[in-house]
């Protein structure tokens, strides 16, 4: 797998969120505003990277039989510099992720890289793919917060998207029943596209 195959499938084939359906507790809990999806998804990505490039490196030294041990105190490590980090320079939005910053420790998104990708590769095809996993993760996110956001607020990252009150936004989408109405629907029409489009393949051959 090249490298532009290696990042994209963590946005499209493999889209962590939308593909495998991994990390769902974040997912549905944090996506009541964009500027949160957001925050969340940096975070996540940076803990991805950090803790894929570090496993890759030392990978060979890491005896087989507390490799997963290991693994945690590197994901461990890279969250508590980030939880940290937030808590000193972006402290209104470490409020708002509250517990789920540190619950990254124990994300199978991270864990699962680490094991299935970091472990058996390189340093940089290790990086690559923890980079599209993020950027697949942060999109995926960012685009249910959306939905959320506009519809049960009527705003989009604070700014009004509805004015003069013409229309009044629908309360639901920003408790957890609109999460899972709204994952269920982008699930929806996701699934609905990739059948149209292997249909679409099948019938070419």
């Amino acid at each position: 797998m090249n490298n532009k195959d290696n990042f994209l499938k963590g946005i499209f084939t493999e889209n962590p969120v939308f593909m495998l359906v991994l990390g769902m507790c974040p997912v549905l809990a944090i996506t009541t505003s964009v500027s949160n999806a957001l925050g969340m998804g940096v975070a996540f990505t940076f803990v991805l990277i950090m803790s894929n490039v570090i496993i890759s490196l030392i990978r060979k030294f890491i005896p087989n039989d507390v490799r997963i041990p290991a693994y945690i105190v590197v994901i461990a490590t890279v969250v508590t510099i980030v939880d940290l980090f937030m808590q000193a320079y972006a402290y209104s939005l470490y409020e708002s992720l509250g517990i789920f910053i540190p619950l990254i420790v124990v994300n199978c998104i991270v864990l699962g890289r680490a094991e299935a990708f970091a472990s058996k590769n390189g340093v940089f095809a290790s990086f690559i793919d923890a980079l599209g996993m993020g950027v697949g993760y942060t999109l995926a996110i960012t685009l249910i917060s959306t939905v959320r956001e506009v519809l049960g607020s009527g705003t989009f990252l604070g700014i009004d998207v509805f004015p003069f009150d013409l229309v009044q936004p629908a309360s639901i989408f920003v408790i957890a029943p609109g999460a899972f109405i709204t994952l269920g629907i982008l699930l929806a029409i996701i699934n609905a596209i990739r059948f149209k489009r292997a249909k679409k393949a099948q019938a070419k051959e």
